[in-house]
Formats: C-alpha cells, sequence, structure tokens
C-alpha cells in the first residue's frame, strides 16, 4: 500500500467506531498515517467484495477482534506498542473497562497519543447520555443560530465532521508534534460540544460586543441581510449571494437589472426587508444558469447552488481535481493541498479483516507474533 503525505511513517490504530472517528481517520490516512483498523468480530468472507461506498475507511487496513473476548485487551496493547497514535470513540469508560484504556496504553507505551471522540466529552453531567450531532450542537449554542423560522440541520457537518473529527485530527497532530520533543504521550479529550462551540468563536465574539442579534436570520451570516442569502431563480433553483463589500454589491446590484440609486442604502438594517423584495424579485426573472452566466468571473459574489451531483462536474472542482473516483465512486480528494509532500488516497475501503497481515508485518510483528495474535482472538485475512 503505496503511502504518500507529511504523515508518512506515522502508525496509528484506530478502534472502529461511527462518524466523527473515521473522518479523522480519512484525513490522517489521506495525509500518509498508516491506519490499522480494529474491527468487530465477524465471519470472514474473502469472497465478499470491499464496501467502496465506505468512503470514511479509505486508506486502511483491518483486522477484527471481539474487545470483550478474553486476551483481547492483551492483543490491542501489543498493537499499541508499534503505534504513535491510538483513536477510540466509545462512551467515556468504556475503554478503562475493556482493558485498553489510556491508562493501560500508556503504561505500555509512553509516547503514545490516545485520541478520545466523544459527543459531550470525558466529564459533565451529560457525558454518560446517548446523543448525535444534533443534539451536540443544540448544546453548544451553533443550531440555534442556524435557520430561519426554526433551527435547520446543517446535516452532520458542524459536530460530527468539523467540530469532531477535525479537531481530533488537529489534536492527534498537535501531540505527536509534542511527543517528538518530550518523548512523552498523553491524552486527547476531543468533544463535539467543544469542537461546535469553537467554531462559533467569532460569534459570540460579536454576540459579546452587541454586533449580534442572538436570534436566527437578523445578522449578515445568517440571511438576515438581503446581500447575503439564497434566493430562487425562474427554473425553481436557487442562486447564493455573498455581496457584503460595498463594491461587489454595488456591482450585484447593477447585474441584477436594478439602480442602486433607487434602493435604500446597503447598511440600512430597517429596509432589509425592502431590499429583500427587491432582489428577489429581479432574480426571479432568470434561470440559476442565464445568472450563472452572467455572473461569470465577475466580483459580485452570486454563484449557481449545485447540487452533490452537480459540483462533480463544475468545471473549476474539475481542474482542481477536487474530486477523485476511487473504484468507481466519485468522492473529495484529500484536503488540505501540500506542495512537496503532496497528500494522497492510499487505497479503497477494505473489507473487514483485510490488508491485516501486511499491516502487522510493516509494524515489525514476525509470523510467530501475527500466529500468536491469531490465537489470541484476532482475526484477518481470511484467518
Amino acid at each position: 500500500m503505496k503511502r504518500t503525505g507529511p504523515l508518512q511513517g506515522i502508525k496509528i490504530l484506530e478502534i472502529a467506531s461511527m462518524g466523527p472517528g473515521p473522518f479523522c481517520g480519512m484525513l490522517l490516512a489521506d495525509m500518509g498515517a498508516d491506519l490499522l483498523r480494529v474491527d468487530r468480530l465477524q465471519p470472514a468472507n474473502p469472497d465478499t467484495p470491499a464496501d467502496r461506498f465506505e468512503v470514511m475507511s479509505r486508506g486502511r487496513r483491518s483486522m477484527m477482534l471481539d474487545l470483550k473476548a478474553p486476551g483481547a485487551a492483551d492483543v490491542v496493547l501489543q498493537l499499541v506498542e508499534k503505534a504513535d497514535a491510538l483513536i477510540e470513540g466509545f462512551r467515556p469508560g468504556v475503554t478503562e473497562r475493556l482493558g485498553i484504556g489510556p491508562d493501560a496504553c500508556l503504561a505500555r507505551n509512553p509516547r503514545l497519543v490516545y485520541g478520545r471522540m466523544t459527543g459531550w466529552g470525558q466529564n459533565g453531567p451529560m457525558a454518560p447520555v446517548a446523543g448525535h450531532d444534533i443534539n451536540y450542537i443544540a448544546l453548544s449554542g451553533a443550531l440555534h443560530a442556524i435557520g430561519g423560522d426554526r433551527p435547520v440541520p446543517p446535516l452532520n457537518l458542524v459536530g460530527d465532521f468539523g467540530g469532531g473529527g477535525v479537531y481530533l485530527a488537529l489534536g492527534i497532530v498537535a501531540a505527536l508534534l509534542e511527543a517528538r520533543q518530550s518523548g512523552q504521550g498523553q491524552v486527547i479529550d476531543a468533544a463535539m460540544t467543544d469542537g461546535s462551540a469553537s467554531l462559533m468563536a467569532p460569534h459570540f465574539g460579536r454576540l459579546a460586543s452587541g454586533a449580534w442579534a442572538d436570534r436566527r436570520a437578523a445578522n449578515v451570516l445568517d440571511g438576515g441581510a438581503p446581500w447575503y442569502g439564497v434566493y430562487e431563480t425562474a427554473d425553481g433553483k436557487f442562486v447564493a449571494v455573498g455581496a457584503i463589500e460595498a463594491q461587489f454589491y454595488a456591482e450585484f446590484v447593477t447585474r441584477i437589472g436594478l439602480d442602486p440609486a433607487a434602493l435604500p442604502a446597503q447598511r440600512d438594517r430597517p429596509q432589509w426587508p425592502v431590499l429583500k423584495t427587491a432582489f428577489t424579485a429581479a432574480i426571479k426573472r432568470k434561470t440559476r444558469d442565464e445568472w450563472a452566466a452572467i455572473f461569470k468571473g465577475v466580483d459580485a459574489c452570486l454563484t449557481p447552488i449545485l447540487s452533490m451531483t452537480e459540483a462533480l462536474s463544475h468545471p473549476h472542482n474539475r481542474e482542481r481535481q477536487t474530486f477523485v473516483d476511487i473504484n468507481g465512486v466519485p468522492q473529495p480528494a484529500p484536503a488540505p493541498r501540500f506542495s512537496r509532500t503532496p497528500s494522497g488516497i492510499s487505497g479503497p475501503p477494505p473489507r473487514i479483516g483485510e490488508g491485516a497481515t501486511e499491516a502487522l508485518m510493516e509494524w515489525g510483528f514476525d509470523e510467530s507474533k501475527i500466529s500468536a495474535l491469531c490465537a489470541a482472538g484476532a482475526s484477518f485475512d481470511g484467518k
């Protein structure tokens, strides 16, 4: 498995989980880290094709292990001895009960970076309670700020992936850098409530200053301003308008066929409903693609709102190769981009239990030790 990227040589043990944990792993694998995932034990079937649609699982190898079985903890701890970092996404206390908590792992490998991904964090009254992205961003204030008459779930981008997976990946990389100097590992407590709150930092600053109204669709960046929002076009599709700066705003107004002198001033907040009515009527006169052509290459901050399918073929995305095709599955390319050590997708998602023998040998296990792991309950590559 050929790897490219700035994290080449970093070995990460991933305890299989959902959502933000695998997303964190994808980011690190795309940057060249070698991830070995411990999946739940299930019957091996070499004839079953890899689940090529599990995009977040790309670039790994997999082994199977019943973490509750006798001897399973020691299997994990043997892997920990070879790893630089570990990712787990259980509720607080679960890995401790399984015998693979931070204390046990750091005792075996003091340089280990132990990354913990949860919704509520490792402590606090909500810590043991179930939840999902929408619940975590509800408690951080992020969900309240998004939408119109009622809050609108922003997919699971803000909690799971932005506030969860990305922050854990950043924390792991930062802790790995520190461990190179100190020789000591540490535990990362990545909570989606914390991460989504962090993403809201500038808005909390504006709220404290009095520049942000604590209600939806009442501010510049939440759709309250008529020159920063979404408008329907003649064909029932939509365009996005972000004409914040005065020069961009003037160009926008002129190109939709209105006279700036005949309208209220851009920043006259009480007159925003008047502007929004005028913009709505003007933009409704043409189709989305007609507006896209009119604003093409123009500094007026109007763009067509593309579906996911349309985004795959947009000329800008195609030139930058923002999306790639892996085994017939279009998917986002690695991001961000590095000039000297470019990231890359080292392989498609593995079958459960696929590739572990190769990974273990690369991690320094010889055949006898690999056989011993199998005898202790690990299963992979048909074994």
